[in-house]
């Protein structure tokens, strides 16, 4: 099992940037985040996904998203949301299985979401384990549309379901 990075300094590649969509993003390089999902007990469809309840101080603070953010200096965006997910929240890599991804792509930066099952047999049992955080909580998928979400992350959401249920279909042929 790998232990959970914790992280005080930042990382190269943290900082804003202003894209020419208007806003400002987080990450100099994009940013990525791990969307967890495990299976019910029928251990046919995902049921709950892992969420980041984000601690108040931060951008859109004390709403609802996925473990994620800045993708370091020479980091694939795999490998950023993997280290972000460990390091906000304890996952080991090892525990999960990749299923999709889905890129936000503004030009100058993206937002890579990688989309990931438990792996069977392997409980996964988050923590917080960084400042960046008030919790981390399985959420039935069902009870998503009852939290507050961050905004992008909402309006994501659809996207990220339907991409999670094709890598499914493709994970069982």
């Amino acid at each position: 099992m790998t232990e959970p990075v914790h992280r005080s300094a930042p990382h190269p590649g943290d900082g804003w940037l202003e894209c020419s969509c208007g806003r400002r993003h987080w990450g100099l390089n994009g940013a990525a985040g791990l969307f967890l999902t495990r299976f019910g007990p029928d251990g046919r469809a995902p049921q709950e996904v892992l969420l980041q309840h984000r601690a108040v101080w931060s951008d859109q603070g004390g709403t609802w998203g996925i473990p994620g953010g800045a993708v370091a200096d020479g980091e694939t965006p795999s490998a950023g949301a993997l280290r972000e997910a460990n390091e906000e929240a304890g996952v080991d890599p090892e525990d999960l299985e990749l299923v999709g991804a889905v890129v936000l792509d503004h030009g100058p930066w993206s937002y890579t979401t990688l989309l990931a099952v438990c792996t069977p047999g392997r409980v996964i049992a988050p923590v917080v384990t960084d400042q960046e955080s008030i919790a981390m909580e399985w959420t039935a998928i069902s009870e998503l549309a009852h939290r507050p979400l961050l905004r992008a992350f909402g309006q994501q959401l659809p996207v990220y379901l339907a991409a999670l249920a094709r890598g499914v279909a493709r994970r069982r042929e």
